[in-house]
C-alpha cells in the first residue's frame, strides 16, 4: 500500500497513482526505500510524500498536477549518501544542493522520458540555495512542499514518541 505522510488514502487507488503508475515500481525508485532520508524516513517516502502533496495542490490550482506527481516523485532521485558527499566535497566544488538536483535529472532521463516543466522542477527544488530562478508556477510549488514534507518527516516521529511514552 502507498501511503503519504499524515494520509490515510491508499494512493494506488486513486487518481494520482495514474499519474505515476509506470514510474513508482521501477528498480531505480526501488532502491530508494533502502537509504535514509532526513532521519526517520526513506528517501523513496519523502520523494512519495512531494510527489502526492505537490499533486493535490496543483489539482486544487489547476496547474499540471500529472507533471507535478511525476517530477515530485523523481526529484531526489540520487543514490549517494549526502554526509559522505559533502565530507568528500573538493574545496571550490559544486555543493550538495545543486549536485543532487542535476544527478536526480540525469537518472529521471535514464528511466523515463521528461518534459520541460519536470526539468524545471526536478532541477530547482533546492531554490533559493540554487540558481536560477524556477520558471514554473509548478517548480515553486514543489519547492514550497519539499520543505514542508521535509519537516513533516523530520517532526512526527519526534512527537509521535513524545506522545507514546506520555
Amino acid at each position: 500500500m502507498l501511503k503519504a505522510i499524515c494520509s490515510k488514502k491508499d494512493l494506488s487507488l486513486c487518481a494520482y497513482y495514474n499519474c505515476i503508475c509506470d514510474i513508482v515500481d521501477s528498480a531505480e525508485l526501488e532502491s530508494l526505500k533502502d537509504i535514509t532520508h532526513h532521519i526517520s524516513t526513506t528517501r523513496f517516502q519523502h520523494c512519495l510524500n512531494v510527489s502526492y502533496y505537490s499533486y493535490v495542490v496543483c489539482r486544487k490550482f489547476r496547474l499540471n498536477a500529472r507533471s507535478a506527481a511525476r517530477a515530485g516523485l523523481l526529484h531526489d532521485l540520487f543514490y549517494y549518501d549526502r554526509k559522505e558527499y559533502n565530507s568528500h566535497k573538493e574545496k571550490g566544488g559544486m555543493s550538495h544542493s545543486m549536485m543532487h538536483s542535476l544527478m536526480a535529472v540525469e537518472n529521471a532521463e535514464k528511466l523515463t522520458e521528461i518534459t520541460d516543466l519536470e526539468r524545471d522542477i526536478i532541477e530547482k527544488h533546492m531554490f533559493p540555495m540554487t540558481r536560477p530562478l524556477p520558471k514554473y508556477r509548478e517548480s515553486y510549488v514543489i519547492t514550497l512542499i519539499d520543505k514542508y514534507c521535509a519537516v513533516l518527516e523530520f517532526c512526527i516521529p519526534k512527537i509521535c514518541g513524545i506522545m507514546k511514552s506520555q
